[in-house]
């Protein structure tokens, strides 16, 4: 019997990686959703005894996220008798990063609001409609405090995690027996962060405070935010609050 079984988008590096690895135990069931499996998680799990599901799917486009739904329906229906059920949707790009008169990237565009907001909505559905309405069921949905807040040049990325945390709200008064939180991690260092620090200024005008952050070891750790995030999430009073920042608790 399957005890725990935990979903995770984007596994296989970055914040994502490192919630996976909080969670590998022999009583748990590990899926990742990414575009690329992660062999060292895998050999981790195994070494574990953990078991451990890659569905490769690229969730910038539709049919990845299409295709990925459709391997995790196939799949849950293997562990109907998990008794906690844990879904993270943690896959997500900062990019396209340019003040709104410099976005003339329809496709990046389009593929930013697929993967933060398209593919979260449809794994979400997935797991609803292919989940056992008795279990503990729990979804975390990372957002991010620039969905609460504007940035300049993060149009697109904040209007995504505005997206997401209205997204979640609906969830938890429609669902209101499973457990639901978008919740932001704070500024973690991960490739996300290179990404901003390489970003020319005039896309992306608070770039020196993200270089300074960097520079004065201010960032926290992938690590030890997946530490603080697993804890969180398996508290008993996870889903009082719909929204939330992991900020407010260490």
């Amino acid at each position: 019997m399957t005890k725990r079984l935990v979903i995770i988008s984007g596994a296989s590096r970055g914040l994502g990686l490192a919630l996976a690895q909080e969670f590998i135990d022999a009583n748990t069931t590990l899926v990742n959703i990414a575009r690329n499996n992660n062999a060292e998680l895998a050999a981790m799990c195994q070494q574990a005894g953990a078991t451990w599901h890659s569905i490769q799917a690229d969730l910038a486009h539709t049919s990845g996220a299409e295709l990925a739904s459709q391997q995790l329906a196939a799949l849950l229906a293997q562990y109907s008798d998990a008794t906690q059920l844990y879904l993270i949707n943690n896959a997500g790009t900062v990019a396209p990063m340019a003040q709104a008169h410099q976005l003339q990237d329809p496709k990046a565009i389009a593929q930013a609001l697929q993967l933060n907001v398209g593919s979260l909505i449809s794994l979400t559905s997935c797991f609803l409609a292919h989940t056992p309405a008795h279990a503990d069921r729990r979804i975390l949905n990372i957002s991010s405090g620039a969905g609460r807040s504007a940035v300049p040049g993060w149009g697109v990325y904040g209007a995504t995690k505005a997206a997401v945390d209205y997204f979640t709200q609906t969830l938890a008064v429609e669902h209101p027996q499973v457990r639901s939180v978008a919740l932001a991690p704070g500024v973690v260092d991960t490739d996300m962060q290179a990404t901003i620090r390489q970003t020319d200024d005039t896309h992306f005008p608070n770039r020196e405070r993200f270089i300074n952050l960097h520079q004065n070891q201010q960032l926290a750790s992938a690590t030890y935010t997946a530490e603080q995030i697993a804890r969180y999430l398996t508290n008993d009073d996870f889903g009082q609050k719909t929204i939330d920042d992991i900020r407010h608790y260490f």
